[in-house]
């Protein structure tokens, strides 16, 4: 196997560790009672988000043009 082969696995990993974290931290901030941490849940969250699109568009497996 070449390392091409391997990419793909290890960017379904990445997004779905970005998946997990984004969940993770949208259930923190419906926990959370406290309005700052609220804020940096959120914050942290849409941050991620970010990061997860970029890498989808970056790594050409979302078309924005149909």
């Amino acid at each position: 196997m070449d390392a091409k082969s391997q990419r793909p696995k290890g960017r379904d990993n990445t997004v779905s560790a970005l998946n997990a974290a984004i969940d993770t931290l949208n259930l923190a901030k419906d926990i959370a009672s406290i309005a700052p941490a609220k804020a940096v849940f959120g914050t942290v969250s849409i941050i991620l988000t970010t990061i997860k699109v970029s890498l989808l568009l970056f790594v050409g497996r979302l078309s924005i043009v149909d």
